[in-house]
């Protein structure tokens, strides 16, 4: 984005909690469009999602809409509240250096406006324009560290861009600006259209830049250390940049001894930090990103629970020790808690064994896959209609009873039923249900006279093993579940449960063995295996067929015996910041999202140990079949997947033909006799592979065909041959 020099006249802002500065260009801003634009609820793209959140938002002008990046600041921990409380937030650094570097010629992203919170320990935000047709250098650099250059950006110039570069650093230091981060991922190449990238260089991260006084020589080269310039060819070129008249033997010395330093220290830094990290996650838990409002400071410690609107889930206030001092205090419901379990070991084992020798013994019929909703993910009428569009005939409805929407609610499971959709109602408790247990049984009576007739099962509870949903031993939920007998207990719908969630199955065979107050008709789990990538990736030596296997033997082992097992949650998320329910580290980009979704559901079902699964949800940034964020709503390859999915699930599974290895190849049969193959590979590596059976037709699991021929290409997407 160009900007004149007018842009950098600012204006004060004050927005009582928040204040700071905005561009004199967007001085007629209203000022709850720049408050609206600071809450990541504004994001409709993520742009980076790391110890702070970067995210694309569309600004309202009196000029028309315009496109800007907002960079969300934490000040955790005592250092940066200190430091905050010396220097001032990141944002309003970030925001000085901006402006001194647009002075001294440097190309930086447009300032449009900042905010820093009162007192300035807490959030800052820094608004920037979006930098279009950008390209991190760290994706260059990559390239050229790992040979590949040539044949990835073949129209790039490398030393050309090095020796800009260097231009621009020294343009830099010259104006006594020590920017102290220039890495790989702040700098950006623009495109002028030609794919050379020959565009100007923007700086980011503004953040730790110092202004004044000289620079000394250290500082000069520490800067231009930082970047991993393996090549003497590239160290040459950009100190070419730096130094125009050639750069003198002492100088280039000391480049190479900053270099080498930099990124040994940088290693060990790195170590001591995920060290640090883990002995900071015994005391004060994990850090909070800016939305996520603060707990009530004179609630007990079990009561800290705030929600997370954005990811669509609880957040706990508490660090691992203080839940530990929590779960002391209870010692007794824990050992017999333990006693249970070790209890129900030997059935289980005998179960589970029985239950491998007999897999793919004989065809089994296929399972039904359904989607999860709520209804304020995207309103009645986009629900009803992208519902249709799926073809699902299953379909999980979560209703929070602490909230004001069982109105709402109502009316899609009515229009749901209307169109023949089997609607199962999820119902999650919360930390003051579980205190009020006449809260709660007021919420299952209206549930019970406002769903019971279009409902063909209700869940009751939901992540019980995990605290911040309110649960935090069996004592508790079997509270929870008296209240559901009395309630619901007449009322003839099955009841599923306990809704244990992840690969905790000890905790699915203490739901089932306690002595609660009901039996489920139906067991239900929130299996998700994001934390090990791919579904045929083990845990504890444990694929997704090993653990659905393993749940139907605690199901069978269980004191009421065998009953039907449902997956009533799973999805893989995506890397898109506070949006996404799970750690950046466990995320997905959206066509492997696709390709887990249908490994996953096909080798559970091919196994014939769980009748249906249900994907959680429908629409939802960070980890939805489709994004709703934006003016119209986008539906992600998973989407596509789903549908291809939905329409095939119809007949039998008669097994694996190739299971054991990277290569999986399962077949399956329809009522009208035809057959089908499903084919992937495990390792997401591309192998040519002949069909034991001449195909008639082959697509991809998108629905995208492919020409049919004696050999096919398999990869990490699962493709379907009709034979």
């Amino acid at each position: 984005m160009s900007w004149s020099s007018e842009a950098v006249l600012t204006e004060d802002l004050d927005l009582g909690e928040l204040r700071g500065a905005v561009t004199r260009r967007y001085g007629a801003l209203d000022p709850e469009e720049i408050r609206r634009l600071v809450d990541p609820a504004a994001a409709v793209r993520t742009v980076h999602w790391g110890r702070n959140y970067l995210y694309e938002a569309s600004m309202a002008t009196p000029a028309g809409d315009v496109a800007v990046v907002v960079k969300a600041f934490r000040h955790d921990g005592l250092a940066r509240r200190w430091s905050a409380r010396r220097k001032g937030s990141k944002a309003a650094r970030s925001w000085r250096a901006s402006l001194a570097l647009r002075d001294a010629g440097v190309g930086i992203a447009e300032p449009v406006a900042y905010l820093e919170s009162r007192p300035n320990d807490g959030p800052a935000f820094l608004v920037t324009g979006l930098v279009a047709a950008a390209l991190e250098s760290r994706y260059l650099f990559r390239a050229v560290i790992a040979g590949t250059v040539g044949e990835t950006y073949p129209d790039i110039d490398v030393a050309d861009f090095l020796r800009r570069l260097g231009e621009m650093l020294r343009r830099m230091h010259d104006a006594d600006i020590w920017h102290r981060d220039v890495t790989v991922g702040n700098v950006l190449l623009t495109d002028t259209g030609n794919g050379q990238y020959s565009g100007p260089l923007y700086l980011l991260d503004l953040n730790r830049t110092r202004v004044g006084p000289s620079l000394s020589r250290s500082e000069r080269m520490r800067d231009l250390a930082r970047l991993p310039l393996r090549r003497e060819p590239d160290r040459v070129a950009l100190l070419s940049g730096y130094f125009p008249a050639g750069a003198s033997a002492l100088q280039r010395v000391l480049f190479l001894l900053a270099h080498h330093g930099f990124h040994v220290r940088i290693a060990t830094k790195a170590r001591l930090k995920e060290l640090r990290s883990s002995l900071r996650g015994l005391v004060a838990g994990r850090g909070t990103h800016p939305h996520i409002p603060p707990p009530d400071e004179r609630a007990a410690t079990e009561d800290k629970v705030v929600w997370d609107s954005l990811s669509d889930q609880p957040h706990l206030h508490a660090g691992r020790l203080a839940k530990a001092r929590i779960r002391v205090g209870s010692l007794g419901v824990h050992v017999r808690e333990a006693g249970v379990v070790l209890a129900s070991l030997p059935r289980i084992q005998s179960e589970y064994r029985a239950l491998k020798r007999s897999l793919y013994d004989q065809p089994v019929e296929l399972g039904e896959l359904g989607v999860g909703l709520h209804i304020d993910a995207l309103g009645l009428g986009n629900t009803l209609r992208l519902v249709d569009e799926l073809g699902a005939r299953r379909v999980l409805v979560r209703v929070h009873a602490w909230e004001d929407e069982l109105g709402r609610s109502q009316e899609l499971v009515a229009q749901l039923a209307a169109r023949g959709v089997g609607v199962v109602l999820a119902v999650p408790q919360n930390r003051d249900m579980v205190r009020d247990p006449e809260r709660w049984r007021l919420a299952l009576a209206q549930i019970r006279e406002g769903f019971g007739g279009n409902c063909e099962a209700i869940q009751i509870g939901h992540a019980i093993n995990r605290s911040k949903w309110g649960v935090w031993n069996q004592r508790e939920y079997s509270r929870l579940l008296e209240v559901a007998s009395a309630e619901l207990g007449d009322a003839g719908l099955p009841l599923a449960g306990p809704a244990i969630i992840d690969f905790e199955f000890h905790q699915t065979a203490l739901a089932l063995g306690w002595a609660h107050p009901l039996s489920f008709d139906v067991v239900s789990s929130l299996l998700y295996v994001d934390r090990r990538g791919a579904p045929e990736n083990t845990q504890a030596g444990m694929d997704t067929v090993d653990k659905v296997t393993l749940l139907r033997a605690i199901v069978r082992a269980s004191r009421d015996g065998d009953r039907p097992s449902w997956i009533t949650e799973v999805n893989w998320p995506l890397a898109e910041g506070p949006h996404s329910p799970a750690g950046r580290h466990v995320a997905v980009d959206e066509r492997r999202q696709a390709d887990y979704l249908v490994r996953y559901v096909l080798m559970a079902f091919a196994s014939g140990q769980v009748e249906r699964i249900y994907w959680w949800q429908l629409g939802a940034k960070g980890y939805g079949l489709v994004d709703p964020s934006g003016e119209s709503i986008r539906k992600r390859a998973v989407f596509a997947a789903f549908r291809q999915l939905v329409r095939r699930l119809d007949g039998r599974s008669t097994g694996p033909l190739s299971a054991g290895g990277p290569r999986r190849v399962y077949g399956f049969e329809r009522p009208d006799g035809s057959r089908w193959l499903a084919a992937w590979r495990a390792d997401d590596r591309e192998e040519v592979w002949r069909p034991p059976e001449a195909a008639r037709r082959v697509e991809t699991a998108l629905g995208e065909e492919i020409e049919p021929s004696e050999k096919v290409r398999l990869s990490g997407t699962p493709l379907y041959l009709d034979l």
